[in-house]
């Protein structure tokens, strides 16, 4: 006689006894009433000589239908001399490698890897432009089929609407992210990275900055010129002169960063662009300047109090004003166009041709060696030795070209040589 087949209605009305019992479809297919009062689909086979059980899912999520179909499918896998349940586990397998290789998954993974080492802001920045310009291109492909020509179209696509320095990013980050992958074994080659040229280019724009052979008139220019009452003003211009600092980080110093017994101006690594505490070794030059800044703003925090706002910081513009009121605003015949941003380029040459340690002028302009090793080393050491005898000629230098007005052209000075032989 015919086994009864089960009912959807039967299924339903199945309720929980004090053992767990089944409820037979017919061809191994049953329903398994657990004593929990939850129902389950189960398919029983032979397979080798063993009696075996493939589960098939839980009722009424799966139907008797689908019940039905998901054991017509295990028998076909039956039929060519495969088990269904070993079948069922490699296909696990397999979605879970895939999934696991999607490369919204492995970015994900190489973001909470690394934001230990990012500030807050960085870090959210990073993710957003994955979220937005990568993810809905690339997030759910297996990081193994990604090739470079895929890698280029994201990029083409941020760079369709002029945001040519989002497309250098996100290709930098979708380098790191492949770069990860490559790491930690679940990618052999990194699609992205040889793409570095096929950036489109914006025209480099240099801030504008002294020629050296103008820095003697504009020095002499600075001292004799009358700031209109704003005597800090060119006090400022002369500090920044000196420590070739960013101009921010200039108008932003605070009385209590400078420590002038031991001649040193320590800069928070939340006032600097990298995020890193920056030195700065005083001159005696410097200093003097300081001491001549004390009787004017030394009764608030800031050094370059705004004249409107004491504590707010003086402005750029007032530094930029200044400097154009001294005809360098590259309308003047005879004077080029200078910002105050630019005397980090002026300095930075001069030191250079005249020999000093490039990595101790890189230093003090603040500026961070990218490979993770050396950055460790460069911050640690910090080449303050070097970096506070430089600062101290750069100082004497400037003094010499104020005072006697030559071209730097045929200054021989070949103390700077010594120095950073």
């Amino acid at each position: 006689m015919a086994s009864q087949k089960l009912t959807d209605a039967t299924a339903k009305q199945a309720s929980a006894k004090d053992k767990d019992y089944k409820l037979s479809d017919g061809g191994g297919l049953y329903l398994l009433v657990k004593t929990n009062g939850s129902k389950c689909w189960r398919y029983a086979y032979r397979f080798d000589g063993k009696q075996k059980t493939l589960a098939l899912g839980i009722y009424p999520a799966v139907t008797l239908k689908n019940a039905r179909d998901a054991m017509a499918k295990a028998k076909e896998i039956l039929s060519t001399g495969t088990d269904p349940g070993r079948a069922k586990q490699e296909q696990k397998r397999k979605s879970i490698l895939i999934n696991g290789n999607q490369f919204s998954v492995l970015a994900v993974e190489w973001w909470e890897h690394q934001k230990g080492t990012w500030t807050e802001g960085h870090a959210s920045r990073i993710l957003g432009r994955l979220e937005m310009d990568v993810f809905p291109y690339l997030g759910n492909r297996a990081i193994t089929d990604i090739s470079p020509q895929d890698v280029i179209a994201v990029v083409r696509r941020i760079e369709s609407r002029d945001a040519l320095d989002v497309a250098s990013r996100v290709l930098q980050d979708i380098r790191r992210v492949c770069r990860y992958a490559v790491q930690t074994g679940r990618l052999t080659h990194n699609p992205a990275i040889e793409l570095a040229d096929i950036l489109k280019g914006r025209k480099e724009e240099h801030r504008p900055s002294l020629p050296r052979e103008e820095l003697p008139a504009f020095l002499r220019d600075l001292e004799t010129y009358d700031m209109r009452g704003r005597l800090i003003t060119k006090l400022a211009i002369k500090l920044l002169l000196l420590t070739f600092v960013r101009s921010g980080e200039l108008r932003g110093a605070r009385w209590e960063e400078f420590n002038l017994e031991e001649k040193l101006w320590r800069i928070p690594a939340h006032r600097m662009k990298m995020k890193t505490e920056h030195l700065v070794p005083l001159s005696k030059q410097a200093i003097r300047v300081l001491e001549q800044i004390r009787p004017i703003s030394g009764q608030y925090d800031l050094v370059f109090p705004s004249e409107r706002e004491r504590t707010d910081c003086m402005s750029d513009a007032t530094l930029l004003r200044a400097i154009y009121r001294l005809g360098y605003d590259g309308k003047t015949a005879g004077k080029t166009h200078c910002v105050p941003h630019g005397f980090r380029a002026t300095a930075s040459s001069i030191l250079n041709e005249q020999g000093f340690n490039p990595d101790a002028i890189e230093r003090q302009l603040a500026h961070l060696e990218r490979n993770g090793v050396r950055a460790a080393y460069t911050h640690h050491a910090r080449y303050l030795d070097d970096r506070a005898k430089m600062m101290q000629w750069w100082a004497d230098y400037l003094d010499g070209l104020r005072a006697q007005g030559l071209s730097i052209n045929v200054l021989s000075i070949g103390f700077g040589k010594q120095m950073g032989s």
